[in-house]
């Protein structure tokens, strides 16, 4: 039996991936997975390569069970660690968090999941599960989200992601990500793995990067809900300014504008 981690990485590329980021040193090997499953209630160690007889495909891994869905996590000790990601924001996180400081282990779907590894139901539980590694694991140090680039706290992660799963409000800031554009707006990155598109905050109102950050924070949690914009949408902002939300040709990018 293999999983994902034995997989091409190529199947990998269009799914999230969730990396969590130890202590140096502290990556858990088998048997510590193996007793966080039996001390976590809602998951189950579904597969050990080590104990079921698979030692032909033993390097690093174990497959979890999580509501009903199966998870392999990859890059266990003392085999090597998975690459660290690459990160381009950080998130209630120290700048000087890096690979001279951290080592990386991942959680894949199973390979049973491939075909429907984007889908809200496989996500959630990728996210759940991590956040039971979270509180189980002290030298677990931070979690980096693929589609948005960031790396984001322990403590902010365990938090906001929890409140999303028992139905508050989406982790706009940590599961996606905003940086000023050479042009001078402030573009989104990551929201396109939920909605299909990304949001870019136009002149004259994201001069201010800051204000503009927060309404692109408030405006992904909108469009997790609401799915694609295919036609002009016209709102107000924060402050009572009317604004338009206009698709791209291709439907890839929302621009935001002052009307």
């Amino acid at each position: 039996m293999k999983g994902a981690c034995e997989i091409s990485l190529v199947q990998r590329a269009d799914a999230a991936e969730l990396t969590l980021l130890f202590a140096k040193g502290k990556r858990p090997n088998h048997a510590a997975i193996k007793a966080a499953a039996a001390q976590i209630p809602a998951i189950r160690l579904s597969h050990d390569p080590l104990t079921d007889g698979d030692l032909a495909n033993s390097a690093g891994w174990a497959e979890l069970l999580r509501d009903g869905l199966t998870f392999d996590v990859c890059g266990l000790a003392p085999g090597p660690a998975i690459a660290f990601p690459d990160i381009t924001s950080r998130v209630d996180l120290d700048e000087g968090a890096s690979a001279d400081h951290m080592e990386a282990i991942a959680v894949l779907p199973g390979p049973h999941l491939t075909s429907s590894a984007r889908s809200l139901p496989v996500v959630r539980g990728m996210l759940a599960l991590s956040c039971d590694l979270v509180r189980h694991f002290d030298d677990l140090l931070a979690v980096s989200w693929s589609p948005s680039q960031t790396a984001i706290g322990r403590r902010f992660f365990e938090s906001v992601t929890t409140a999303w799963l028992k139905g508050g409000a989406f982790p706009a800031l940590g599961l996606t990500a905003f940086s000023g554009t050479p042009d001078g707006a402030v573009q989104s990155l990551g929201l396109a793995f939920w909605t299909g598109q990304e949001l870019r905050i136009e002149p004259p109102i994201s001069h201010d990067k800051v204000a503009a950050t927060r309404l692109g924070t408030r405006l992904v949690n909108r469009l997790v809900l609401a799915g694609m914009v295919t036609a002009d949408e016209r709102i107000l902002g924060p402050d009572g300014t009317p604004l338009v939300l206009r698709p791209s040709l291709d439907r890839a990018m929302i621009s935001v504008w002052r009307e």
